[in-house]
């Protein structure tokens, strides 16, 4: 069933809906339908128009977009090639199409595109706090690092209610 939802490359053209879709899995009143809300931790916006085609602009960028039957834009996720290893990052989920295993799909997918680029981990950064995601990368056989960083201080990334930190966590690929 989820080899039935196609993924394809986000182009320029797709940064509205992305938008759309990445705001409303993370933050505000539609987030809340969903597990994956960041709105009790963050206030504001989670992107923007301008955010997204800086993500997309180097050559080594990639944004994988996960579509329903009908076409709807139902999931993404960022990529970016380091060394040998592929950081994604802002893994997202229509809040009333998560739990159906969007995200699983496109976490397959990124760790195709890790393959094909000849890279041997994925790399993530969490909100540390986030504990419930932490324990899905973790079934998914992602691990900490040890390593933090900083959350973001551009206000586009969105206000923090209380200090944050991002925990590096990877997976080995085989």
């Amino acid at each position: 069933m989820l080899d039935d939802l196609p993924i394809k490359f986000a182009t320029p053209a797709d940064v509205p809906a992305l938008v759309t879709l990445v705001n409303s899995a993370y933050r505000g009143e539609q987030s809340m339908q969903g597990w994956t809300t960041e709105a009790h931790l963050l206030g504001g916006q989670r992107t923007d128009a301008a955010a997204l085609l800086d993500l997309l602009a180097p050559a080594e960028a990639t944004m994988l977009l996960c579509t329903t039957a009908d076409k709807q834009l139902c999931g993404s996720v960022y990529l970016q090639l380091q060394d040998d290893a592929l950081y994604m990052g802002m893994l997202s989920v229509a809040p009333n199409q998560q739990a159906r295993g969007i995200g699983k799909r496109l976490l397959q997918a990124a760790e195709a595109h890790a393959h094909q680029h000849v890279r041997t981990r994925m790399r993530i950064t969490v909100i540390s706090v986030r504990t419930e995601l932490i324990a899905w990368y973790e079934r998914h056989g992602y691990h900490p690092t040890g390593e933090t960083e900083p959350f973001p201080t551009d206000t586009r990334f969105g206000i923090p209610r209380q200090p944050l930190e991002l925990l590096v966590m990877e997976k080995e690929l085989e």
